[in-house]
């Protein structure tokens, strides 16, 4: 039986062009009880689209940050929540395109109920996910990026999902940076060195709505796959 989450909660959900997604995932979230959600942030990213329309209309907190990058989304949703009269205790980090269950958000923040738990990760790899919803390219740069984590800093994620929790007093310590697709194994490498307590707690995972931006297109899968072994490398000379 899941527990009750005793913990307040900002969520931020970077999105670029998801008007058809954004809706589903703000339901959700919504709908879901015991989350203890302070507010849910979506961070437009330069839309064309009607997404920061359905993302306001829908009740959620929207900022808009013109400078594209999944990082600079992130960082802009973080700016308001650190200048918050009150902030969280926890800040969980959500995808717009409806492919997690925004539901499975309190098998996430049950964890912070263990013993000194500071990120928890969802991982598609432990949990189902539907067939064809992990492509083979993001397939083969999870497990070549976990890979190298392990070799680096001797931590064993199976994972680089964006779908996390994480103590906003320990978010703070990591000083995040990257702009870009770097964003999620910055997080990972940086709370490996510093001796946090990572989690990863199976999720489920099913086919977007839309197209991605990155494993959508080859140029996209590329790029960030070389973002994510360049932010492993540099991390690892980096005090």
């Amino acid at each position: 039986m899941k527990s009750i989450n005793s913990f307040s909660v900002s969520v931020v959900i970077p999105a670029l062009n998801e008007e058809k997604a954004i809706s589903h995932v703000l339901k959700e979230l919504k709908e879901t009880p015991n989350l203890g959600i302070l507010e849910i942030i979506v961070v437009d990213n330069g839309s064309t689209d009607a997404t920061a329309k359905t993302a306001s209309e829908a009740g959620a907190i929207v900022l808009h940050e013109r400078e594209r990058g999944y990082g600079s989304a992130c960082l802009k949703g973080l700016e308001r929540i650190l200048y918050s009269e009150r902030p969280p205790e926890i800040v969980a980090f959500v995808d717009a395109d409806y492919s997690d269950s925004p539901s499975e958000l309190i098998l996430l923040l049950n964890e912070f109920k263990k013993s000194n738990v500071d990120l928890a990760i969802g991982s598609r790899v432990l949990g189902k996910s539907e067939k064809g919803s992990l492509m083979p390219v993001q397939k083969f740069g999870n497990w070549l990026s976990t890979t190298l984590i392990r070799f680096f800093y001797g931590i064993a994620f199976t994972d680089l999902g964006p779908f996390r929790a994480i103590k906003l007093e320990s978010l703070k310590k990591l000083n995040m940076q990257d702009r870009n697709f770097g964003w999620t194994v910055e997080m990972q490498v940086k709370a490996a060195k510093l001796g946090f307590n990572c989690v990863e707690v199976p999720v489920s995972y099913k086919k977007r709505i839309g197209v991605s931006k990155v494993s959508g297109t080859i140029f996209g899968s590329i790029q960030a796959g070389w973002k994510i072994l360049y932010t492993i490398g540099k991390l690892q000379f980096t005090k």
